[in-house]
């Protein structure tokens, strides 16, 4: 079934709220088979609002929309639809006694614009809302569908999954199963050439790439008549995506590098500890941010200064002097250093420059080196992509030294 998002509100066209219902809306209906083709906003004006909603109903079998359902005067949501749908407002007794009931059991002295609120097209199911006051609906008419939903998130959401989600289940023929791919060390242009056997050709499962900061997920989705037919064809291509780029792939559950990390270290118990100069105390901060990770996390020192890396890890004045703080020497003294003062089992460093200045030709504004000692080995890698800005550079430093610990513990 071909279906429109359409979301009311002037709010959302002046960029003073996110529109988040569309997106959870779409991921909602995917899943359950029904193919979203359009999102729609239009700002508190009637005229739009019901040309868009003949615009949508030429292409598309059902309508969702969110907003416009109070009862102030630019919530004309229902009274547009009705006028679209060729109804007419009325004003619903059950809707009326549940808005009454509402403010009774709140102990609140309703106004009279609330009695909007209780008004229905004629022919349109109620949809009980009980986050708010204001009641949804569902319109059937000559085979189209517009259900309509109260604007904020939770309301919404609420109404979803109690009122609406189980009446479309019964128009349900089909349903989306998707895995999405995590991936780091390969660009979305060579994961797509590496992938165009499977790729090309393609109808169902479907293979979609995408680029985020720093790395590249993908998706993997099949429509089928059950969902265990659906797995069984994600899971078969699955298989020939990791036989492909498995080395790059640190989840198939579009789970953070973080958490991943997190995860693996605290089963398997391995303590850490880190010293960092040009992430400033990133790498701590993102792994902190994990429930439980004091378990495995001993201690996390900002040796920002060569001073600094002097005194609390023991890098040589010389390697300072000699190679300069941004070095692979210095990246593996610090995390030496670390691993004597804190007998972590995994101890790692960084260094680099994260810019927008300190930069040479030799040594670029984007450059880091990352020391680790783990299992009794010493490594050091060096992390370098194109210079975006300072917030950029240091976030993919980390992305680098989250991959790296991944790597080795995994």
């Amino acid at each position: 079934m071909k279906t429109a998002i359409l979301t009311v509100g002037t709010e959302i066209l002046f960029g003073q709220i996110v529109n988040t219902n569309a997106a959870w809306l779409s991921q909602e209906l995917q899943n359950m088979g029904f193919d979203v083709m359009y999102h729609y906003s239009v700002g508190d004006n009637p005229k739009r609002l019901e040309e868009l909603i003949h615009h949508a109903f030429k292409d598309c079998d059902m309508i969702l929309t969110t907003g416009g359902l109070g009862p102030t005067q630019d919530d004309l949501t229902k009274e547009t639809i009705a006028k679209a749908m060729g109804d007419v407002i009325i004003q619903h007794p059950k809707c009326l006694d549940d808005l009454m009931n509402n403010y009774k059991r709140a102990g609140r002295e309703m106004t009279e614009n609330n009695l909007k609120q209780a008004n229905m097209p004629s022919t349109a199911e109620p949809l009980p809302n009980d986050q708010g006051t204001a009641p949804g609906f569902w319109l059937e008419k000559d085979g189209k569908i517009i259900i309509s939903m109260p604007g904020p998130p939770r309301e919404m959401t609420r109404m979803f999954n109690l009122q609406v989600k189980p009446r479309l289940e019964k128009l349900q023929d089909s349903v989306i199963y998707y895995r999405l791919i995590r991936t780091f060390g390969i660009g979305e242009s060579k994961m797509e050439t590496v992938l165009l056997p499977l790729i090309d050709g393609q109808t169902d499962p479907t293979i979609a790439t995408y680029a985020k900061e720093g790395e590249c997920s993908l998706r993997i989705a099949s429509k089928r008549a059950t969902k265990e037919e659906a797995e069984a064809a994600v899971g078969k291509m699955l298989a020939d995506v990791m036989d492909i780029i498995g080395e790059n792939v640190y989840s198939i559950d579009n789970e953070d590098l973080i958490d991943v990390v997190g995860r693996i270290l605290l089963e398997k118990n391995i303590t850490i500890s880190s010293a960092e100069s040009c992430t400033g105390g990133l790498f701590a901060g993102k792994l902190t941010d994990i429930p439980g990770i004091s378990k495995v996390f001993e201690r996390g020192f900002v040796t920002y200064s060569n001073k600094a890396k002097i005194e609390e890890l023991g890098v040589k004045e010389e390697t300072l002097d000699k190679y300069g703080a941004v070095s692979p020497e210095t990246a593996v003294e610090m995390a030496e250093g670390l691993k004597k003062n804190t007998g972590s089992d995994l101890c790692i460093s960084v260094t680099g420059i994260a810019g927008p200045d300190g930069g040479t030709e030799e040594k670029p504004v984007g450059l880091a080196y990352i020391g680790i000692v783990f299992d009794g080995k010493t490594h050091v890698y060096k992390s370098l992509y194109r210079n975006v800005n300072r917030k950029w550079n240091r976030n993919y430093t980390l992305l680098n030294m989250l991959y790296h610990v991944y790597s080795l513990i995994k």
